[in-house]
């Protein structure tokens, strides 16, 4: 679904939406269905027209199914993506100048507009004038549209069906902008009923269904958050995560304030509230769940997130950074699973990229000897994903001097090693990205701690300058990664300086005397040899 300026949304079922569909009388059902559907194929057949073999002729039937009665949001949702849909599907054939599927597919979209506009006035609160007007300049818009693609059809002077296309493609810009429009308005509308409801209800059951709705909404992408933020949505969960007798709830709240605060909206309002002083105060509470922990600390993770820009300016965190790192590390030392020593060290890894602070404070909490200890234990540590974290909170802790006598003595340096070999087990995209990143950050981290000759000399032993050298010569080895072969190459010269004799005369002149880029060039272009 897409809103202005190029945000889209795509539709999900809400809970409880199957379950009210199966108390549907199966007529009333059909009933409700048809005033969603078109078939092309049966139409062309009654009036005795040849059926259309254009390839996206099996698109038409775009939804086999309405929202239920009295489900405004479910409606917007579905007929906002269907209209999107068409929306685009309809600037492509205009731009291949496919006039008669234009024409056909502004009438079906005529249709859904007038069909959204009248489905949600049946189901909705009294409208605003406001959007009394947009829908009215909607309606006005997908006529003018139908209407200029039907007389582009009898135009046959190329010139004049030039200038006519700047037309419809004016004309359907403007409709798509008043489409947004009041999509976003109706959206902010039930997202305000939401809000209210959950500040408002005492019952508790309510109070969980409707912040399930929430989350829900804000799975749909960006432009909902923000939504949601600026209408109070932050407020109303934190409201109920200082509600003792509201516990059962936490996780869930927890869970959508997460989602919430991937836009900086979300974040600001977090902050308004003392966010920050309300999830330290869950997390170094062991009274608490270790599931409703484990969510504080994904929301934590969020809003320290490096990936988003407006976070570095969260002052209320370093007021109570000392106890949530504490408690993060405690987390992790007694997490259940995997999936909860990974929201941990996720917020632990983006802390130590918040402030540098964060870093000596793991180093006096003994961090190193819980992360490689955790390693060991598959129950915990069982993917790349973790894994990534992992070496993160090392990278950025081995800046540290200190950092490298905890490592030697923890056995490090051969996790490090351990950690250069990773490998994705199920070669999904987002799996061999992480064992990049692995990989990178383990080079990385050795490259530093080889500052100190310990370090290197135990790195040496270890045969990680093999390894090394196999990363930069084997494209397959580092899945052709050039930030893996730059991380490689720095981290075997570091350690080649310190003893060069584990390097052989071939090595030593083409990996490590060049200068760095001239080594990154024959090694990105080197070819694999099966000699």
């Amino acid at each position: 679904m897409a809103l202005p300026g190029g945000r889209h949304l795509d539709s999900i079922p809400l809970p409880g939406q199957r379950l009210h569909l199966m108390q549907v009388d199966s007529v009333q059902r059909w009933m409700e269905d048809l005033k969603l559907m078109t078939e092309c194929e049966c139409m062309c057949v009654l009036q005795a027209k040849p059926i259309s073999l254009e390839e996206d002729a099996q698109g038409d039937l775009i939804l086999a199914g309405g929202p239920g009665p009295g489900d405004p949001l479910q409606l917007l949702l579905k007929r906002g993506w269907v209209i999107s849909t068409e929306l685009r599907r309809i600037g492509q054939k205009l731009a291949q100048d496919r006039w008669a599927r234009v024409h056909s597919m502004s009438v079906r979209l005529t249709c859904h507009a007038r069909s959204m506009v009248s489905e949600y006035s049946a189901v909705s609160r009294s409208s605003s004038r406001e959007m009394g007007q947009i829908e009215k300049l909607l309606m006005e818009k997908c006529s003018e549209l139908s209407a200029v693609t039907e007389r582009c059809l009898q135009v046959e002077n190329e010139h004049v069906l030039k200038s006519m296309k700047a037309c419809v493609s004016e004309t359907l810009s403007t409709l798509g902008q008043h489409f947004g429009q009041l999509l976003e308005l109706a959206l902010t509308r039930e997202v305000q009923a939401l809000v209210r409801k959950i500040d408002a209800s005492d019952n508790i059951y309510t109070m969980e269904s409707t912040t399930g709705n929430l989350f829900s909404l804000t799975q749909e992408g960006a432009p909902l958050c923000r939504i949601i933020a600026k209408e109070g949505g932050v407020v109303a969960l934190f409201k109920v995560c200082r509600q003792d007798n509201l516990r059962c709830l936490y996780p869930q709240a927890l869970r959508t304030l997460a989602s919430i605060c991937c836009v900086e909206e979300g974040v600001h309002q977090l902050e308004k509230v003392d966010g920050v002083l309300c999830l330290a105060d869950i997390l170094t509470d062991d009274s608490h769940s270790e599931a409703t922990r484990a969510e504080a600390a994904a929301v934590v993770a969020q809003v320290t997130s490096p990936h988003l820009p407006f976070t570095q300016h969260l002052s209320s965190f370093l007021e109570s950074m000392e106890e949530i790192v504490t408690a993060l590390i405690k987390l992790c030392q007694e997490a259940s699973s995997g999936e909860v020593f990974l929201l941990a060290s996720a917020a632990l890894a983006n802390i130590t990229f918040f402030d540098t602070m964060a870093c000596e404070m793991l180093l006096q909490l003994n961090a190193i000897r819980v992360l490689l200890e955790a390693c060991g234990d598959k129950q915990r540590v069982d993917t790349p994903y973790t894994r990534d974290q992992i070496v993160t909170i090392l990278a950025n802790m081995s800046v540290l001097e200190q950092c490298a006598s905890d490592i030697i003595q923890e056995n490090g340096v051969q996790l490090i090693m351990g950690m250069l070999s990773e490998k994705p087990r199920s070669g999904t995209p987002a799996e061999v990205a992480a064992c990049e990143r692995v990989q990178q950050k383990a080079a990385v981290t050795l490259a530093r701690l080889s500052r100190d000759p310990d370090v290197a000399r135990e790195a040496v032993r270890l045969s990680c300058m093999s390894r090394l050298i196999e990363l930069c010569r084997s494209p397959s080895e580092r899945n052709s990664s050039d930030a893996v072969l730059v991380a490689c190459l720095a981290a075997l010269r570091r350690l080649a300086g310190v003893c060069p004799e584990g390097l052989q005369d071939s090595d030593f002149q083409q990996l490590v005397q060049p200068r760095l880029v001239d080594s990154f060039l024959l090694c990105s272009n080197m070819e694999e040899s099966f000699v």
